[in-house]
């Protein structure tokens, strides 16, 4: 079997909402703690959650004052987010019903979202910007998906691609039903996670992969690949390490991960997560 350059190494960062984006930070800045620093990838992928973590790790920020951040005090003026995901994905199967593929059923969300009830873009751009600042693409080489809601078209963003990276964010962290899909060009996108929850595929190629999922996703999904078709994926060229949330960290994401209040206990959940994985990825990671 051929297998990468063991020296090549990419990092997944998954879907997850705001708990997502808080466990990763806290797993992340654990293991950097314990001398596993990940900002060494040669490669990251970001999907929803995990293109705001990779947006901010590779622009430099310290994983501690971003783990410390997670614990501050929520503001009086914070927007809670009402979400259900059981009627989501009511919705979303019942739009799915009929089709044919993939990138069809990926259209039917597409659909969905384009007339659902949510804030401007304007107002959801301001808030991953509050998030992310308006970075430049980083010199490191990020990569950041969504999907099209016209056609269904799963899309890769990255500094080639044109566009600012806070708009490949912002879309890539487009909840259909819950955020607006956002306007790039002539085309209106939604979160990368209507494909898969991680869209490990996308660091095929290289050597040493770490997965970091805060969700897993579904293993039959009609959207696209499922987690497991991903890992077998990856491991045709090289070795893969792939990190969950435990079930300290889904208490921790209760029933409404965009819910602000799981910020803190989610970032403690991951941090205490990374005492837990360090030991297994110390030889992995290099």
């Amino acid at each position: 079997m051929a297998r990468g350059d063991t020296t090549s190494r990419a990092l997944v960062l998954g879907g997850g909402g705001i708990a997502g984006v808080a466990w990763e930070i806290g797993l992340l800045s654990g293991l950097a703690a314990h001398g596993i620093d990940v900002r060494s990838a040669d490669l990251v992928v970001g999907t929803s959650a995990g293109s705001v973590v990779g947006a901010l790790l590779c622009g430099g920020r310290d994983l501690e004052e971003l783990y410390a951040a997670q614990l501050e005090p929520l503001p009086a003026d914070e927007p809670t987010v009402d979400f259900d995901g059981m009627a989501l994905m009511t919705a979303i199967g019942a739009a799915l019903a009929g089709t044919a593929g993939e990138q069809e059923a990926r259209a039917r969300v597409g659909e969905l979202a384009l007339h659902a009830d949510t804030v401007p873009e304007a107002d959801r751009r301001s808030a991953i910007a509050s998030r992310i600042g308006a970075p430049s693409w980083p010199a490191q080489r990020l990569v950041v998906t969504a999907v099209d809601t016209a056609d269904g078209a799963f899309t890769s963003f990255d500094a080639g691609s044109g566009i600012a990276l806070l708009d490949a964010v912002t879309a890539s962290c487009a909840v259909p039903g819950v955020w607006p899909p956002i306007t790039i060009g002539s085309r209106r996108y939604m979160d990368g996670g209507m494909r898969s929850a991680t869209n490990a595929d996308l660091a095929a190629g290289h050597g040493r992969v770490l997965v970091v999922a805060p969700v897993e996703g579904f293993a039959d999904s009609p959207l696209g690949p499922g987690l497991p078709a991903e890992l077998d994926t990856l491991r045709r060229d090289g070795e893969v390490h792939l990190v969950v949330a435990d079930e300290a960290a889904r208490a921790a994401f209760g029933t409404n991960p965009l819910d602000p209040r799981t910020r803190a206990p989610s970032a403690r959940a991951g941090r205490a997560q990374a005492d837990a994985v360090v030991a297994g990825l110390r030889g992995f990671w290099g």
